[in-house]
C-alpha cells in the first residue's frame, strides 16, 4: 500500500469518517499557524517520534498533516514501512494550503 497526497477538499471530506484518524505532526510552537479540529498531535521533531507512531492502530486510516506537507509525507512513508494496513493520506501543502482554502 502506498500513501496518497490529497487536496484540502478531499482531506476535509474524510475528516470525521469512521476509522479515519487525524494526525498533526507539527511542533506545538507551529500552532500559531492554526490547526484542524479533532487532531492528535505527534511531534515529528521529538526523539521518540517513531515509537509514538509505532503505538498507533495499524488497521485504521490516517489523515496526516504538517506545515507544508513535507514532514507529513515522510510520516506516511514511515507508517507504510512499519506495515500500516489502512489508507494513509497526506495533506498536500499542509496547514498552509488548508489556511489558504479555509482560513485559520
Amino acid at each position: 500500500m502506498t500513501y496518497q497526497n490529497i487536496s484540502t477538499e478531499t482531506f476535509k471530506s474524510l475528516i470525521g469518517k469512521e476509522d479515519h484518524i487525524l494526525i498533526d505532526v507539527r511542533t506545538p510552537e507551529e500552532y500559531i499557524e492554526g490547526k484542524i479540529e479533532g487532531h492528535q498531535l505527534i511531534n515529528f521533531k521529538e526523539p521518540d517520534f517513531p515509537e509514538q507512531i509505532d503505538k498507533l492502530d495499524r488497521s485504521k486510516n490516517y489523515l496526516v498533516y504538517c506545515r507544508s506537507g513535507n514532514r507529513s509525507g515522510q510520516t506516511c512513508q514511515l507508517m507504510q514501512s512499519m506495515g500500516f494496513k489502512g489508507e494513509l493520506y497526506n495533506l498536500e501543502g499542509g496547514i498552509q494550503a488548508w489556511n489558504a482554502t479555509y482560513g485559520k
